[in-house]
């Protein structure tokens, strides 16, 4: 059986090559990604090609689609995705609304390698990379559902389940899709990566794609860190830091660095103290989040007067501050709740 290409697994360079390979001018190729990049997931869609190249593409190729599962929605308006894959696993997505538009949390791995103990996904491990076009499904599959008079998806952020900078080469070719004209034009002031620090990645996102880069730090000192973070014991923070100084920040932008906050374990005003040493220098922000507790998880949040001390020592620093509201707590689509598992019944 002839293996069928998943066409959204191109970029416009690779598309022309292929059409190239199969004897079409390469022009070919950014009229087959304009189609799919509208929307269009059926050949004979395509009306501005020849009826005998769709019947070709169809025998040759396919448009890969993510097969929605379920659609949780929550108290506060978040809605959260179960995606299968081709293969049979799953993966989450969260839809969350903001004044005037849409903010889509988006998956990069089945599963992560990372193990924050702080984390649900983490337990399950790594199961495996996401592809390119599956990075972008989630964005394409979420669009189609939308009802027409839904505010516009405008921001992404690489925050769901898995590492994004451990799945680097997909990642950035999912960005070049998602950015680019011919793909999903979306601005790269609205694109958010986020990783737990590794390290030698970060410069190199900061040349391979222009994005807004949040780092998770949740601990100023390496003892603590340990603790929660296994990353920390090849990537400690000063390795951290000094792979932050080299990302490419385009200017009047800044690094934000997210810090859950887990009641007497990195909750407390030296703690706080010793962050605003270690960032100084930075053009950051600082996004406090309160762990959100489960109880598969072996922490408690922080009393919420300790919230606002924490962020009163910062901003007496000269640090803008943020205590990011939890999300869509009540259906698992909080900050370290993806799972990939379905609902029960």
């Amino acid at each position: 059986m002839t293996h069928l290409i998943d066409l959204k697994e191109f970029t416009i360079t690779e598309m022309e090559q292929l059409m190239a390979d199969w004897g079409q001018p390469a022009f070919r190729g950014r009229q087959v990604l304009h189609w799919l990049y509208k929307g269009v997931d059926d050949f004979q869609e395509m009306t501005d090609l020849a009826r005998s190249f769709r019947e070709e593409l169809a025998l040759r190729a396919v448009i890969g689609r993510l097969a929605l599962e379920e659609v949780q929605e929550a108290a506060d308006g978040c809605r959260k995705f179960l995606f299968s894959l081709v293969d049979g696993n799953l993966i989450e997505s969260v839809l969350i609304p903001e004044e005037g538009h849409l903010t889509l949390c988006l998956s990069t791995q089945v599963g992560c390698a990372q193990g924050c103990r702080f984390c649900l996904t983490a337990r399950g491990g790594l199961t495996r990379q996401l592809t390119a076009g599956e990075i972008v499904g989630q964005v394409l599959a979420t669009r189609r559902g939308l009802p027409a008079d839904a505010p516009p998806l405008t921001n992404l952020v690489f925050m769901g389940m898995g590492e994004p900078l451990g799945n680097f080469i997909q990642l950035v070719k999912a960005l070049t899709i998602i950015a680019a004209p011919w793909g999903l034009n979306f601005s790269s002031r609205r694109l958010t990566v986020s990783t737990v620090g590794l390290a030698p990645f970060i410069p190199r996102l900061g040349e391979e794609a222009r994005v807004n880069l949040t780092v998770s730090l949740n601990a100023s000192d390496d003892e603590t860190r340990n603790r929660i973070m296994p990353v920390n014991r090849r990537y400690p923070l000063a390795a951290v830091l000094e792979a932050c100084r080299k990302f490419s920040l385009p200017r009047h932008r800044r690094i934000t660095f997210a810090y859950v906050l887990i009641k007497d374990l990195n909750d407390t005003p030296a703690q706080a103290r010793q962050l605003s040493r270690i960032l100084k220098g930075f053009r950051a922000k600082i996004n406090l989040i309160p762990f959100n507790a489960h109880p598969q998880l072996p922490f408690e949040p922080p009393a919420m007067e300790g919230v606002l001390e924490f962020q009163e020592i910062l901003r007496a620093a000269n640090y803008t501050v943020l205590i990011r509201e939890s999300r869509g707590q009540d259906i698992g689509a909080a900050c370290g709740q993806l799972t990939g598992m379905r609902h029960p019944a």
